[in-house]
């Protein structure tokens, strides 16, 4: 069997002008990285109203199995196009830190993936390297003011803002700066953030245009002042250089699949600790391009889709038009307990005891958001006829079409029911969008509603920091903001070993911090922290390159 690589260095792909050709984008408003990427003017979409059906792929709770969402994504976008639509995907960019610790990769899988896959993984055309310029250029620019005199009387027990580095790395993540001689600056406590999970990577994800980018840079918190007031970016004069660093990685980049379907692969903001959607700007390139747009919100439906749901679409004025969510039997029976080592055998009980987390994921994106939803049983070779019969079975007792898709193996090929589903689901059912929390509730009430509704907590418990936090932001008119929860992927609670469908439990958050030039607040929930490490034997160590230049190990 071949592996993702060598499907992907296989594959014969069309010269990226083409794939534009195709998508309606002339070879004017391209600004070419080589051969096969680019990236596309705001001249593409100039007068063209959006037209295109949103269609939003997100999963149940991630397991070791896997789940397969960026692989169903690709796949069924291939596969609505093989049935005559014209369609366009708006996926996130891989972060270097999972690529070389846990997953190896993350443009899809098998036979629908986004190409060219290296290129994709490994610092694509820089845009997350911009970003990262463009945080710790803020962070010097702090530092700097500090050094000639703090004339801003930055209280130096109070600066939020952190340096940042796209690489899992738990050394940094707390660390003491400026020590030596005066002329290294002022010593201080300092920490460091995964840039996917920096506030700049939020702030490009959520502006709408390059004059937008320069007002959320601007509003920036940085820190506050021994006055308890909050400083800006902006008091800095900082937003001009950043927005300068970020003028290309604005612009959203176009690529392709196996299948030569066009993808638009801007932003890339982790889901477990960051809002986990790509751009507001490549999704409504998408919508104005195409007739349907896929997009796909990182980790499960209680991160992913309820971030994409509450903050982006509030942001954006968009809505999807149906919902695709990802599961497999091996996901299921590893919710109900089974080892991985395990998951290729046919365990009936176990599927039946998992299915609870999916039908929790029905409940939310039916229930709380009011979308048509169908569920994409993502197909394994180990899988058998009775467990993909019991996930329709429990489907249908919530009203649900469950489609089987074999996007791995087939491609596009192996979707066109899937594809058909969701075109159905888009032409005959109108979602009803509604939202988990009102967004005039106070910052507290907003995270109990996640909490409740989202995850079934039965209560909050807030620590002493987080509460005075909160009331900081309501002082200071940041009330009115949408939150964004922080919290492990792997449960709806935020204890990472509570499967399935958790019932009775307290959330806990820690800590709440401002992130204003994004537009939200982030609660850090049980012990989730903003720079990963690596596993014990990272993607990294099986990762090579020969002589010819060929890498290998990216899964």
């Amino acid at each position: 069997m071949k592996s993702d690589i060598e499907i992907a260095q296989q594959a014969h792909l069309l010269p990226i002008t083409e794939v534009a050709k195709a998508a309606g984008i002339d070879s004017d408003n391209l600004e070419l990285y080589g051969r096969y990427k680019a990236k596309l003017s705001p001249e593409c979409i100039r007068n063209k109203p959006r037209k295109g059906k949103l269609i939003l792929v997100t999963a149940i709770n991630p397991t070791p199995a896997g789940e397969g969402k960026t692989t169903v994504s690709v796949g069924l976008t291939d596969a609505m196009r093989l049935v005559g639509k014209n369609v366009i995907a708006a996926l996130r960019e891989p972060s270097l830190g999972p690529v070389f610790g846990i997953k190896g990769g993350a443009a899809g899988g098998g036979y629908s993936q986004v190409v060219p896959m290296e290129d994709l993984n490994l610092h694509f055309t820089g845009d997350i390297h911009a970003v990262t310029a463009a945080n710790n250029l803020l962070a010097a620019l702090v530092d700097n003011h500090i050094f000639f005199g703090n004339k801003l009387d930055f209280d130096l027990k109070n600066i939020t803002w952190k340096r940042c580095i796209d690489m899992n790395d738990r050394q940094l993540r707390s660390v003491i700066d400026g020590v030596g001689v005066r002329t290294n600056g002022v010593v201080r406590q300092d920490g460091f953030d995964i840039t996917a999970a920096s506030e700049i990577m939020a702030v490009l994800c959520m502006s709408r245009d390059s004059e937008d980018l320069k007002q959320r840079l601007s509003d920036i918190v940085v820190g506050y002042n021994t006055a308890g007031e909050p400083i800006k970016a902006g008091q800095l004069e900082a937003q001009g250089a950043m927005c300068a660093l970020l003028k290309d990685a604005i612009k959203p980049n176009l690529v392709q699949t196996l299948a030569g379907t066009p993808v638009l692969i801007h932003g890339g903001p982790f889901a477990n600790i960051a809002h986990g959607c790509n751009s507001i700007i490549a999704t409504d390139y998408a919508l104005r391009l195409a007739d349907y747009c896929v997009t796909e919100a990182g980790f499960g439906a209680d991160l992913g889709a309820e971030k994409f749901l509450d903050i982006k679409c509030r942001t954006a004025g968009i809505f999807p038009d149906a919902c695709v969510l990802v599961v497999t039997a091996r996901a299921l029976k590893s919710h109900g307990g089974v080892p991985k080592s395990e998951l290729g055998k046919e365990n009936p009980e176990a599927l039946r005891a998992g299915l609870a987390n999916l039908g929790k994921h029905i409940e939310n994106l039916t229930g709380v958001y009011g979308l048509p939803v169908t569920v994409a049983i993502n197909i394994f070779a180990t899988d058998t006829a009775a467990e993909i019969e019991e996930i329709k079975k429990y489907c249908k007792t919530y009203g649900i079409n469950a489609v089987p898709a074999d996007v791995w193996g087939r491609g596009g090929e192996g979707a066109t029911e899937l594809a058909r589903e969701v075109i159905r689901l888009c032409d005959e059912e109108a979602s009803h969008p509604q939202y988990s929390y009102d967004s005039a509730l106070p910052l507290r009430e907003k995270i109990i509603a996640v909490a409740t509704k989202v995850y079934g907590a039965e209560r909050v418990n807030f620590s002493p920091a987080a509460l005075r936090s909160m009331e900081t932001m309501e002082k200071y008119g940041y009330s009115d903001l949408p939150v964004c929860i922080a919290k492990t992927q792997y449960s709806l609670s935020d204890n990472p070993l509570l499967l399935a469908r958790p019932q009775g439990f307290a959330l806990t958050v820690s800590q709440v911090k401002l992130s204003a030039g994004a537009g939200f607040a982030v609660a850090l929930t049980g012990d989730i922290m903003t720079m990963p490490g690596l596993p014990r034997v990272p993607a990294a160590n099986g990762i090579d390159v020969s002589a010819d230049g060929t890498i290998s190990g990216l899964f």
